[in-house]
């Protein structure tokens, strides 16, 4: 078979496209054929040893890649044969192998890709998803909320403007590039503004001159920054993510957010995980995730590469050029 392996860590070209032994599943688990494997901005940080959280660095060589959908082919011994045949996703956690044409995963992380649902939607709710719906716990939207959401042409981004919409909400979405921002008027956002012109904050008072109620933000870094006084008194400031660098606050502008009622929290990792609650509160959330969008309500945009160009999609990934969930295609 072929799949995308990684000999030392680097920039993206230090993935190359090779043949490699089909992998033999062990007991408990199944192999996959992959037809769709997710592509996740920690992918390209472990690619240049940039160690978590949560995922610790890979033993070289590896073949990366931590979500796949497709068709199960084999099962290892001890294993459920009522799997052979059917189409499901899976997140493989922290054991990677999902950049290939065939993937071993835990018989028990496997999801039957719901009924209308193609394997790269799947792959795109089952990692994207899941932390998207996680995301939203701690967000109380509804009609009056007004949701200011940057990176909003990307999958989490493309994924909280659509609920948000459907809770209600007033969307301001922030993006860059007037493609991207079209993309993002399109997703149903109510105002979409281009964080690199210099007067989309002022822009944003204007139309929201009370400020915004919730901040997702997954950028940090400037953006983030004036993002902040561009929120109402008793605001969210929900964390996630800080794509555009770290968000660092003098002590008076820290201050003068706590005077103001404005509450900044991390969203993920253990406070996700708590909130979501049972026994399995991932598996929880991907079952959500996979839900809402066999119902429609949640749509990811997804942008396809080959399977052999998967050193194209992380250079893409990193520098900004896609739009939606990255998804390799065999």
């Amino acid at each position: 078979m072929h799949a995308v392996r990684l000999h030392a860590f680097g920039p993206a070209e230090n993935l190359s496209y090779e043949s490699v032994p089909r992998p033999v599943p062990a007991p408990g688990q199944v192999r996959i054929a992959v037809a769709a494997a997710g592509v996740h901005l920690l992918d390209t940080a472990l690619r240049r040893g940039v160690q978590g959280p949560p995922a610790p660095l890979p033993e070289l060589p590896t073949v990366p890649g931590r979500e796949v959908a497709g068709t199960v082919d084999a099962v290892g011994p001890d294993t459920d044969t009522g799997w052979l045949g059917q189409t499901v996703v899976t997140h493989l956690g922290f054991a990677p192998g999902g950049y290939a044409e065939y993937a071993v995963a835990d018989a028990a992380r496997l999801h039957p890709v719901p009924d209308g649902l193609d394997p790269a939607t799947a792959v795109a709710m089952i990692g994207t998803g899941r932390t998207t719906l996680g995301i939203l716990q701690f967000a109380e939207l509804g009609p009056g909320s007004v949701a200011l959401i940057p990176a909003a042409a990307g999958g989490i981004g493309t994924l909280l403007v659509q609920y948000a919409k459907h809770a209600g909400a007033t969307v301001v979405a922030l993006a860059g590039g007037p493609a991207k921002t079209a993309r993002a008027t399109a997703n149903g956002a109510d105002l979409a503004l281009d964080y690199t012109a210099p007067d989309w904050a002022d822009t944003l008072r204007a139309h929201h001159p009370d400020g915004a109620t919730v901040l997702f933000d997954s950028v940090g870094g400037s953006v983030a920054r004036t993002a902040l006084g561009l929120l109402r008194d008793g605001a969210r400031h929900l964390v996630f993510g800080w794509s555009g660098g770290p968000l660092d606050l003098t002590d008076a502008e820290q201050a003068g957010l706590d005077a103001r009622g404005i509450t900044t929290q991390f969203v993920l990792g253990p406070a996700m995980l708590q909130r979501a609650g049972g026994e399995d509160p991932l598996r929880l959330l991907e079952t959500r995730a996979l839900a809402e969008a066999a119902t429609g309500r949640l749509r990811p945009a997804l942008q396809r590469y080959p399977l052999a160009e998967a050193a194209a999609a992380h250079h893409d990934l990193e520098t900004r050029a896609t739009t939606g969930k990255v998804v390799l295609e065999p």
